[in-house]
């Protein structure tokens, strides 16, 4: 399924197993397979992306920092959306932001249900609110979101960025982790497996096939519409790179999804660590 929305596209793969394959939610698989669910994933990561430019502030709040967050209100769509864990986690371990230390409010139900800890500070917004509103009006002191919210995008000075040197941070925080944040993961209905063995290794060889076809039309400047793209696939490679979107499960990989894992678990997503290989049809877990 592509011509629906990420939100749209996981929740009916959840809880409907609308699709054979399909594009998934890393921090919602994770919950799945902590929950038995009869789902199976293969190593093809077809989202990555840094987070630290996507904590929105309102501009009249006193925060000046990170640290400044804490006793705060705090929105996001849900909770569970791999890009919240991500930035929750490291807003805690590189920020000092204890997440149970802010008050979240969330928007959207739960694509994988789950009873929060009695210590978490987790409510529901009122219906028909939307978290943009809440911010402008200063009912909220930040906003993670998994996308650019409207009012960065049409350049309302109300709000702003928590980290305005986001992209600085973020090519520190990969040198100091090797880490390119997961976002979604390729899961496929274990029945499909156990009926077709050869589905996993196939669909693999297909995706590694498209990204190759992908990176090489990179090569062409008349793909993209950007004056300076050549420099910015030359910026890439020298930060990240010759294959900054690896498949599989090399050491980086394995380091990047223990790390949402962890944080999965941490905050009470999943009541267990689950081995990275368990995530994984098993022809694909070396």
């Amino acid at each position: 399924p592509t011509d629906m929305d990420s939100a749209t596209r996981h929740w009916r793969m959840i809880r409907h197993r609308e699709f054979d394959v399909c594009e998934l939610s890393l921090s919602s698989y994770l919950m799945a397979s902590a929950r038995d669910q009869d789902l199976i994933a293969i190593p093809v990561f077809l989202h990555r992306r840094f987070r630290h430019g996507f904590v929105f502030i309102n501009a009249d709040a006193s925060i000046r920092q990170p640290s400044d967050l804490i006793g705060g209100k705090v929105g996001s769509g849900s909770f569970q959306a791999t890009a919240n864990v991500w930035m929750r986690g490291i807003l805690e371990h590189e920020y000092g932001v204890p997440h149970k230390q802010l008050h979240w409010i969330v928007t959207q139900e739960e694509t994988v249900p789950f009873a929060a800890s009695s210590d978490l500070m987790l409510t529901h917004a009122p219906s028909g609110r939307s978290l943009s509103s809440m911010l402008l009006k200063g009912e909220l002191d930040a906003v993670l979101h998994t996308d650019l919210i409207a009012p960065i995008r049409d350049r309302d000075r109300r709000v702003r960025r928590l980290f305005g040197n986001y992209k600085e941070l973020e090519i520190n925080y990969y040198k100091k982790t090797g880490i390119f944040p997961i976002m979604h993961t390729t899961a496929i209905k274990r029945e499909i497996v156990e009926r077709h063995p050869w589905a996993p290794a196939s669909l693999m060889h297909a995706f590694d096939l498209a990204k190759e076809i992908a990176y090489g039309r990179m090569e062409n400047p008349r793909i993209v519409p950007l004056a300076w793209f050549q420099s910015a696939v030359e910026e890439q490679q020298t930060i990240l790179g010759p294959d900054p979107w690896a498949y599989g499960l090399n050491e980086a990989n394995r380091r990047n999804l223990q790390t949402l894992i962890e944080y999965s678990h941490e905050q009470g997503l999943i009541d267990r660590v689950v081995p990275v290989d368990a995530l994984f049809a098993q022809s694909h877990s070396d």
